[in-house]
């Protein structure tokens, strides 16, 4: 009987928060920001020195093709 009570009482506490949560939000009208000058500073000094490398494509099917080889006849067997 508590489990009843509990769950048709206690917690529609959450839902009922999520509930005023969405309608404050859905409520609101959106804020006039004015618009703010700003400086911007155009740095065009030298390029780095270092920049990293690029790491090779890895083979297979995301990649370059693996490499093939030519098919060569086994090592003949000698008895």
């Amino acid at each position: 009987m508590w489990e009843l009570i509990w769950l048709m009482v206690i917690m529609k506490i959450p839902i009922l928060y999520l509930c005023w949560v969405v309608y404050w939000a859905v409520k609101s009208e959106p804020g006039r920001e004015e618009p703010v000058a700003t400086l911007v500073v155009n740095d065009d000094g030298p390029p780095p020195a270092w920049s990293p490398r690029r790491r090779p494509r890895r083979p297979g099917p995301h990649g370059r093709p693996t490499r093939t080889y030519e098919r060569t006849r086994g090592p003949a067997v000698r008895t």
